[in-house]
């Protein structure tokens, strides 16, 4: 194929609001060994490309200075003699940083076949999201059947895709969302309970629910505001896994319920992984996800595109918390 010596990109012109993002030019990216090139479709958008554009969020050394951490389209060229991949073929990928553009660079064990039956716009929802659950949600939490969840945000991409995906694994799954419609929502997707965190007191409910037993695992996004909360609400030997700070990271604490109880509190993010742990969640995901998202029992949740010029209104969308799953650019 063709690939023009000029692309389309959004740039951060300077830390800021949604309005520092601006469509550009810029010179085709080179791709070096056990990479492919993908002809951008679509997109997403996601939280750490709004705290990146903010300055608070830089890309781990060697990555792209342009936004975007996923990305579907199709493989256009690739460095590697031992590649499954072919020139042509539809993919999804999991990307350090320049997915905001026409042509991004991927490695290529980040990179998987798009699930059959699904668009270009609904596989770029997959990568960040699905990479992200399942290696806290699976690896590190080692979920279980008939385990209880508490999935915090769950109407983001994140949250939608826990939801289903610890449904889909046998476990019961309760959510905390920011209104009564999302509520009514996060049921159909697989949740047993779904709490109004602004009308209602989630550790109240939720021990009276399950009559003070708790729940074994949290996801959080939320950080150091539920953090008292949520070690009252773990069972025993449960498992606080926190992936984002949206509530702040600083707080007074205490701490004795991790003795008494025997919790482990964890973090992590996905960014700055290597590309061999990156490309070990890959394949699990391919082995025990694709197939769930063929059969449909499992699917991305897309709640409006934009086109890539248009990438400050999907960052203002976002910042707003109105959506319920994801946001994506198509090019």
């Amino acid at each position: 194929m063709n690939i023009p010596k000029e692309i389309d990109v959004v740039e951060i012109v300077e830390f800021g609001g949604p309005e520092k993002l601006i469509i550009n030019k810029r010179t085709a990216p080179k791709i070096n060994s056990n990479e492919l090139l993908i002809k951008v479709k679509a997109a997403g958008v996601n939280r750490p490309d709004i705290m990146q554009r903010q300055g608070l969020y830089p890309p781990p050394p060697g990555a792209s200075d342009i936004p975007g951490l996923e990305v579907a389209g199709e493989v256009v060229a690739i460095n590697s003699n031992e590649s499954d991949f072919k020139i042509g073929d539809k993919v999804c990928a999991l990307v350090s940083g320049g997915g905001y553009s026409s042509y991004c660079v991927a490695p290529i064990k980040q990179t998987l076949p798009i699930p059959k039956g699904l668009s270009f716009i609904e596989a770029a929802a997959i990568p960040e999201t699905f990479f992200t659950v399942w290696a806290n949600i699976f690896d590190k939490g080692q979920l279980k059947k008939n385990d209880k969840i508490l999935i915090h945000g769950g109407a983001s991409g994140i949250g939608t895709t826990a939801i289903q995906l610890a449904k889909s694994f046998g476990a019961k799954v309760f959510t905390t969302v920011g209104t009564d419609k999302k509520c009514t929502i996060m049921k159909k997707l697989g949740a047993e309970l779904a709490i109004n965190y602004n009308d209602h007191d989630f550790e109240k409910i939720i021990n009276e629910y399950t009559n003070n037993e708790g729940v074994n695992i949290i996801l959080d996004i939320i950080g150091a505001n539920y953090f008292n909360k949520n070690l009252n609400i773990l069972s025993k030997n449960g498992k606080l896994l926190i992936i984002a700070f949206q509530g702040g990271y600083e707080n007074k604490l205490n701490l004795l319920p991790i003795l008494t109880k025997w919790l482990t509190i964890t973090g992590s993010t996905l960014r700055p992984r290597s590309i061999e742990e990156k490309g070990l969640i890959a394949k699990n995901l391919y082995k025990k996800v694709w197939p769930l998202i063929e059969k449909k029992v499992v699917l991305p949740q897309i709640y409006g595109t934009y086109n890539l010029k248009d990438a400050n209104k999907a960052h203002t969308l976002v910042e707003s918390s109105q959506h319920i799953g994801k946001i994506i650019l198509t090019i």
